[in-house]
């Protein structure tokens, strides 16, 4: 997954995203390189909006 396929306003669940950064730990076998630490900062930025929508809309 490259970062520009990440879109702003993503509707996917934290769930869905926090199983994509564990895929990419896999893939990276621990170490990230340069391309894979973007995508993870990418990847945790929208599980954090997950996160937060998935509260507000608890409330």
């Amino acid at each position: 997954m490259s970062p520009d396929s990440i879109t702003p306003g993503s509707v996917r669940s934290a769930a869905e995203v926090n199983e994509q950064i564990r895929a990419l730990w896999m893939r990276a076998g621990g170490t990230l390189s340069a391309q894979e630490r973007v995508e993870y900062e990418l990847l945790v930025v929208e599980w954090a909006a997950a996160i937060r929508g998935e509260v507000i809309e608890a409330a």
